[in-house]
């Protein structure tokens, strides 16, 4: 699905690694300091704190955030556990609302009706790196009084109408897990915010509850930004929006020889956002998406589904009233994403995407 070892300069790499190793300031390193400003400096916000993973940075923004036992939090059931287990962490309640087919998305018309007295909380989730309505979101939040977290995931370099995810909630996730757009060598990830309450909270939860050590204030975690990651990641951000751009000439390639295919969809960027392509995913209908995954596999070519189930379908609820969500639950079925990085050449796109012809005109 993509190639890690190509992402990077090795020489550049050793060098950041070699300064963290000499310093010996392996915990809270300003390497550290130093990304969480980068990142800051590079979202537009005021605020970000390094912590141990992506998932943390859900928990701990939405402790930070205020939610608390017996909340509500409406989020999609079309993303990884990870945003619902945040939820359940907190003792919280996840609300599930379908998704729009298109973006893979919140369905704004839903959003509000799922809304009760308990709700205190949106996550949304950039899917893929397609930009959610945040003007429509950020005017529900307002008008109920609810806090809004972005979960940026798969979004990092993506943009809305030219201001980029992660500024507009009163939190952003970020995950710097090494698949994503900006990627570790390890677990890492980052909250951001542009609120100083939420922004001392998430320092003191990240160190056992406590802002000077030994004088522990509330119940914490131990999840703090390694600081080889950081050093690591402060080298790769150097070119995140090359990157950028080449995931999307990478899409435009994969839909331009795609087109015309019938019964296979094409992500359609809406017009305005910046899509960050984290994944490029189609959707398959006819019940064919198993075939051509199987297909492609024969051909040594990799792809992936995500997500086979929707999230309120787990395990884990199967005792639960939640659905249907007719929508989710056919997407599931349907999406299949292509192998995708920035090193990527366009001979490597044009062999995959005539492997997916292929298929289509053997089938």
């Amino acid at each position: 699905m993509m190639d890690l070892t190509a992402a990077f300069d090795t020489d550049a790499i050793l060098a950041r690694l070699k300064a963290v190793l000499e310093n010996g300031r392996y915990i809270n390193g300003p390497e550290v300091q130093e990304l969480e400003q980068k990142v800051s400096d590079y979202l537009g916000v005021e605020y970000a704190v390094g912590l141990n993973s992506g998932t943390d940075a859900l928990v701990i923004g939405l402790r930070a955030a205020g939610i608390e036992e017996g909340d509500e939090v409406i989020t999609t059931p079309f993303t990884f556990f990870a945003t619902a287990e945040a939820i359940h962490h907190c003792k919280a309640k996840p609300i599930y609302v379908d998704i729009d087919p298109n973006t893979f998305n919140l369905d704004m018309d839903l959003v509000e009706k799922a809304l009760t007295p308990r709700t205190k909380a949106i996550i949304c989730v950039h899917m893929f790196g397609n930009a959610c309505d945040m003007a429509h979101l950020e005017q529900i939040c307002q008008k109920h009084s609810i806090k809004l977290i972005e979960d940026c995931a798969q979004s990092f370099s993506g943009t809305y109408h030219g201001k980029k995810l992660g500024s507009f909630g009163d939190v952003g996730a970020l995950s710097f897990f090494p698949s994503k757009n900006l990627g570790s060598i390890g677990d890492a990830g980052m909250i951001v915010t542009n609120s100083h309450d939420i922004y001392t909270s998430a320092k003191m939860l990240r160190s056992h509850g406590s802002l000077k050590k030994y004088h522990n204030e509330t119940i914490g975690y131990n999840s703090r930004l390694d600081t080889i990651q950081a050093a690591f990641l402060l080298e790769k951000i150097i070119k995140i929006d090359e990157a950028f751009t080449r995931r999307n000439e990478i899409a435009a390639l994969y839909s331009e020889i795609l087109a015309g295919n019938k019964g296979i969809h094409t992500p359609k960027p809406v017009q305005g956002h910046g899509h960050s392509f984290h994944q490029y995913t189609l959707r398959v209908e006819g019940g064919r998406r198993d075939g051509l995954k199987e297909w492609l596999a024969t051909k040594l070519c990799d792809s992936m589904i995500y997500y086979p189930i929707p999230l309120h379908k787990l395990p884990i609820y199967q005792n639960s009233d939640m659905g249907p969500l007719p929508i989710s639950e056919r997407i599931c079925s349907e999406v299949l994403s292509l192998p995708i990085w920035p090193e990527m050449s366009n001979e490597t796109v044009e062999k995959v995407a005539e492997l997916v012809q292929d298929y289509f005109r053997r089938s």
